[in-house]
């Protein structure tokens, strides 16, 4: 580990930018590659058109490149690396970062990568101390004895969770037996035994060796100043010097598999699953591109082969599969969920017959041209958000160069029928495949994975396509926002927000809230209105599901439509067409009987999933606690098998009443923002929606408050490595309430970030939990509140985890917070609420509730006023009239009995 020392010298040699020299690579759609001297990749990306940059700095190495007994170390050290630095960031990065108003603060282990990523609010205060952080955490990282004791239980709980999923499980033990000798077969989390027993001085070796400017690529995306930033990261980064050490890349090459294999795993549950895999070459083939269209025609709904065979069929709940892009060649994946009763024989022979009928039956032109179109949409709509983009490099660059995102569309772009076909019969091989058993064979028929071609020859010349046009750069101040805004009531009742404003690529995005129903009216409906509510994308009276599917496709758009309304996401010049698309789905379903079976069967393997799901029982019983209301209360919440009754008693004709009883436009609000003409919005609008006048009254379903007696119950979940605890206190208050605001911010005092009291003592302190969280709800016209805090942990600490929770509580209650401690929480709340705002989806959402309840952004500023003004004082008084510790309700669900506890 670096010393205090070599800290202050690389400090020291922060402002001595002009000695470090860089080299721009190259340029490729507005993405710009600078190498320093010391052996950094640097991507800038400018985009104005949000107030946010996103800084994303990614290590290339993962569990790849992890040795015997050291699985999980990558990601291990991915945990530690957000503990502090041994001098500059001794505190925990995640609450300075959050002080900083971050969003999307994480980190990621895969395969071949690890990155840090943050989100911050672009000023050229935040860059350069995120810059600087980044730097310093870069070599100076503390990597502790005494952080990981506690945070080793904190990645095994981690792990722990992942056991409880089957699923997840299945996948692993499947990779781990179609690898018999390459990484990829281990799971990036690791395995128990090495996550416990991993010594400090290998991570710290391992930190040493890997975490080095010649090793990592920084992206910088957003509203940046290139030159300037480009300046401050010779400040920070460049100062680092290049490592003497030269890294030593993996070698192991996984032998072509010579026959099926087969892995059997049992544990409880209530579905069963089946999984297929067979070895395919690396990212930077020229087949993979082919191999994503094949995914494309295997797996699409509801057109895909696997689809139409087993869900359309009734065999299957859902079926699909994808390829594994990797550095080295990785995995096509297919898979399939099937109820308990259901027949996993028939369900794998009809899974065999469509993969080798490919084979047989080469997928039309009609095939191709779906699935790339569709692939093709998700890329172009994926470009527009410089944020993604930023994140999704470290992606690509970790399976062999950053410019394959944009060298793998044009590939896409070209592949054949011909080239579908041909990667169909050279990889989906029998001998290639791993399900599992083995079979003699005289002439063994293997499949021969190409190497890793040289990307570098093939991307020499490249120069991409024209950079995406830019947008606005736009002011979420609530003013601002109003100032910009237009409300308008249409004839029929529906309230119209249009907000007009320059975005990246053209984007507009709108939503559609439709209100309806009485507590009468909507008692024993329940069944039918979640029935009526899937049913809505399934096809229209003059679209079938597929051609809905394929035009949104062609349009570029997505669109989702449920009972409560519909959300498009799209570009200007499809906006119209999306926004008459989304009104047909709305008004002329077409209830396709198919497809409601199809649905009732999915939603009872939910169901049934559930049973045995430690946080599914216990937010079940917790949730029925607190809402005490008759079977067909709107409000009630029903047991499992009281579910299952309702979804097998509900019928076709059910949903089609539930829609003509209920559906119209006359409580509704459409917000539409981003880059369009207002007019002409406005006309459609009214053209669309005017009349669509809706059947019956409409009242809001409100929940009352009662005074409950307090449960303390455990849940016992056999065969389950990971525990849930809940705590809950139902509250007799709304949002207009005047202790509201504060209690805001003492929930995320308590439990809303990492820096909140929950998590420094269950998670940072003690190592109990992965996650800790409390939160607070408060109704708007319902004189309903709720505070709830939750924790997950392995089963035999879930009494110091309670212990844990409840001391807390009552220290809040009985010492309160701090004055820093409040101010840094307004600080936070108000800037990401700034954020927020600046995401056109949330800000559509937030002038939707606006619209519905007659305010403005008069109101949010007014509400805000409130949360800045606060004291320390009115924050803890709320605390202490509020939150009664003896009153709170408890539940927890795990395997306590195999832990050996009594919870």
């Amino acid at each position: 580990m670096r010393t205090l020392a070599s800290f202050l010298l690389i400090s020291g040699l922060f402002t001595a930018s002009s000695l470090v020299a860089q080299t721009k690579i190259t340029s490729v759609e507005g993405i710009t590659e600078y190498h320093l001297d010391n052996g950094l990749q640097v991507l800038l990306f400018p985009d104005n058109s949000k107030p946010t940059v996103t800084v994303n700095v990614t290590y290339m190495v993962g569990s790849r490149f992890e040795g015997y007994g050291e699985t999980g170390m990558a990601h291990l050290l991915e945990h530690m690396m957000f503990k502090g630095t041994v001098a500059k960031h001794v505190d925990p990065i995640l609450g300075e970062l959050n002080a900083r108003g971050a969003t999307g603060v994480n980190g990621s282990t895969d395969y071949d990568r690890t990155n840090y990523y943050e989100t911050i609010p672009a000023s050229d205060d935040n860059i350069k101390w995120v810059l600087e952080m980044e730097a310093d955490r870069m070599v100076n990282s503390r990597v502790s004895r005494k952080d990981l004791d506690t945070e080793m239980t904190v990645v095994r709980n981690e792990f722990e969770r992942g056991e409880n999923s089957a699923a997840s499980v299945l996948e692993e033990r499947v990779l781990s037996t179609a690898y018999l000798w390459h990484s990829y077969g281990r799971s990036p989390i690791g395995s128990r035994s090495d996550i416990e027993h991993v010594p400090i001085e290998k991570l710290q070796a391992f930190y040493r060796n890997y975490y080095q400017p010649d090793n990592a690529m920084l992206v910088v995306a957003g509203k940046i100043d290139p030159d300037k930033t480009l300046a401050l990261i010779k400040d920070t980064f460049g100062a680092i010097p290049k490592p003497a050490r030269a890294l030593t890349q993996t070698y192991t090459q996984e032998p072509t598999q010579d026959g099926e294999r087969e892995v059997v795993l049992r544990r409880v549950g209530e579905e069963q699953l089946l999984m297929m895999a067979y070895h395919v070459p690396a990212a930077t083939s020229t087949d993979s591109a082919a191999l994503e269209v094949l995914s494309g025609i295997m797996s699409d709904q509801p057109a895909g082969r696997l689809y139409k065979a087993l869900v359309e069929s009734k065999k299957a709940v859902s079926a699909g599969g994808g390829q594994f892009q990797l550095h080295d060649p990785g995995v096509f994946l297919f898979n399939a969920r099937v109820r308990k009763d259901g027949s996993l024989d028939d369900v794998e022979k009809t899974m065999l017959s469509v993969i080798e009928g490919v084979v047989k039956e080469p997928p039309s032109k009609e095939e191709v041209d779906r699935a790339r179109t569709r692939i093709l949409k998700n890329i172009e709509l994926g470009l527009n958000s410089s944020s993604r983009v930023g994140l999704d490099l470290s992606e690509w660059g970790s399976m062999g160069d950053w410019r394959l995102l944009f060298l793998t569309r044009d590939r896409i772009e070209k592949v054949t029928p011909e080239d579908v076909a041909r990667v169909a019969k050279q990889y989906l091989k029998a001998s290639n495949r791993t399900i599992g058993k083995f079979l003699p064979e005289a002439v063994p028929d293997r499949a021969e994975i190409p190497p890793v071609p040289d990307i570098a020859a093939e991307l020499k010349d490249y120069k991409g396509k024209a950079a995406v046009e830019n947008g606005e750069a736009f002011d979420p101040s609530p003013a601002n926002i109003e100032a910009r805004s237009t409300r308008v009531s249409l004839p029929g009742g529906l309230k119209l927000v249009l907000l007009p404003k320059k975005t990246r690529g053209g984007t507009v995005v709108a939503s559609l809230d439709l209100h309806s129903g009485d507590l009468q009216s909507l008692t024993d409906r329940g069944a039918a209105g979640q029935m009526t509510g899937a049913m809505l994308m399934r096809g229209t009276k003059q679209h079938s599901r597929q051609q809905i599917q394929d035009t949104l496709d062609k349009l570029k758009a997505q669109v989702t439509a449920s009972g409560g309304g519909a959300s498009i996401s799209t570009v200007r010049a499809s906006f119209a067409d999306a926004l008459r698309l989304a009104a047909e789905i709305l008004k002329e379903p077409l209830f396709p009987e198919a497809d409601f079976d199809q649905i009732r069967q999915a939603n009872l393997a939910r169901i049934e999933s559930g049973r045995t799901d430690p946080q599914a029982m216990a937010s079940n019983l917790l949730s029925r606690h607190l809402a005490p209301y008759a079977t067909g209360d709107p409000r009630a919440v029903l047991t499992p098998d009281e579910s299952i009754a309702e979804m097998r008693k509900v019928t076709l004709d059910d949903a089609k009443k539930y829609y003509a009883d209920f559906f119209g436009a006359s409580n509704a609000e459409l917000v539409v923002v981003g880059d369009f003409d207002a007019a002409e919005v406005q006309k459609l609008a009214t053209e669309l929606f005017g009349s669509w006048k809706s059947p019956g009254p409409y009242k809001a379903v409100t929940r009352d408050w009662q005074k409950l007696e307090p449960i303390n119950q455990a849940i016992q979940t056999p065969d389950k490595e990971n525990a849930i605890f809940y705590m809950a206190l139902p509250m007799a208050m709304n949002q207009d309430d005047p202790d509201y605001p504060a209690l805001v911010i003492a929930n995320v005092l308590t439990g809303g970030d990492e820096k909140s009291r929950l998590w420094t003592r269950v998670r940072e302190k003690e190592g109990l939990s992965y996650s800790v969280q409390s939160s607070f709800t408060a109704g708007i016209e319902e004189k309903y509140g709720r505070f709830m805090a939750a924790a997950i942990c392995a089963p035999q600490n879930i009494v110091k985890v309670e212990t844990a929770v409840k001391e807390e509580l009552a220290r809040i209650v009985r010492d309160g917070f701090t004055a820093e401690e409040v101010e840094a929480a307004k600080k936070e709340i108000l800037t990401a609420q700034q954020t927020g705002r600046a995401q056109d989806s949330r800000l559509a959402s937030a002038l939707a509730t606006q619209a519905r309840y007659g305010w403005t952004m008069q109101h949010t500023e007014a509400t805000e006023a409130k949360i800045g003004s606060l004291t320390v004082a009115q924050v803890n008084a709320a605390a202490k009239k509020w939150i009664d510790v003896g009153s709170m309700s408890i539940v927890k669900a795990g395997d306590f009995k195999k832990a050996g506890v009594t919870p």
